[in-house]
């Protein structure tokens, strides 16, 4: 499991058992469902986060879903990353999110830093993510973490919301952009 990176947090696998542990925090922090749904999350999404898979045919090694629990056993933030995802060493950001009490102090930078090592020690080449244009918290936060964007994908329906997805993408290592662009053909901004 990745490194909590935060004192006070420890990280564990959720499973789907642990869907009303999920509902809870995303009940609790809606922010990121107002902004990309219009809504707050379903009554469903706790369970759905953690039974989704990509869709048949979509390679990927292993779905990680990870959640940061604080002493109570309360979740503090929630990752759900696919490795290798598309190709070998692609690793992909599919849900991040802190809880809100934690923005603006560097949790969030915290916390993403500790998976972004963990998934370079473990193979992973690139970090890829979607954030939701509009979604100008999102947009900020993953660029100033040295994202650089890929392509444009439209016709996203979330919620209440139909929008387009920036397919954003990290070299963590030698490979360039250009090396990732060259083996994830669907991302090629052409």
């Amino acid at each position: 499991m990745p490194p909590a990176s935060i004192a006070g947090l420890s990280t564990i696998a959720l499973t789907p058992d642990d869907a009303p542990l999920l509902q809870r925090f995303f009940d609790d922090n809606p922010a990121y469902f107002l902004a990309v749904q219009g809504e707050p999350a379903g009554t469903d999404m706790g369970r759905d986060e953690l039974t989704e898979t990509p869709p048949p045919g979509t390679p990927c090694s292993q779905l990680w879903r990870v959640g940061y629990i604080d002493a109570s056993g309360r979740l503090a933030a929630f990752a759900g990353i696919a490795t290798d995802l598309f190709a070998d060493g692609v690793c992909h950001v599919g849900l991040f999110i802190v809880e809100s009490a934690r923005h603006g102090n560097g949790d969030a930078q915290r916390v993403y830093a500790g998976l972004e090592d963990w998934a370079r020690a473990h193979g992973a080449a690139w970090m890829r993510l979607g954030v939701v244009v509009g979604n100008t918290r999102g947009e900020r936060f993953w660029a100033r973490g040295g994202f650089r964007p890929v392509r444009l994908r439209e016709g996203y329906v979330m919620g209440q919301r139909t929008n387009t997805v920036r397919v954003m993408v990290k070299p963590l290592a030698e490979p360039t952009l250009g090396d990732y662009l060259a083996r994830v053909g669907r991302d090629r901004p052409d």
